[in-house]
């Protein structure tokens, strides 16, 4: 299967900047293997958002959202769990 383009909101940058060094890597990580599996296991289809999923990582949490025909996942926020759902 081909891989999907991984694109980073701008939003998500900054939401980067704010997290502790230990958890960067590991949301990369988890970023980066969107791209050959952009439904892994671990996400769930958020309730009320049309085609927006949530990727859980420790008390952290990627709301991403995917365009099969494009095969682009774009990342839309990287933040604490309750932070992430507010501006939804």
């Amino acid at each position: 299967m081909a891989s999907f383009n991984v694109i980073l909101k701008p939003s998500v940058e900054k939401d980067l900047r704010a997290l502790p060094p230990s958890v960067i890597a590991r949301v990369l990580t988890r970023i980066e293997a969107l791209r050959d599996e952009p439904f892994p296991r671990q996400s769930i289809k958020l309730a009320g958002a049309e085609h927006l999923y949530r990727l859980r990582i420790g008390a952290y949490r990627v709301i991403y959202s995917v365009d099969k025909d494009a095969r682009q996942v774009v990342v839309h926020h990287v933040r604490h769990r309750r932070d992430v759902y507010r501006k939804l």
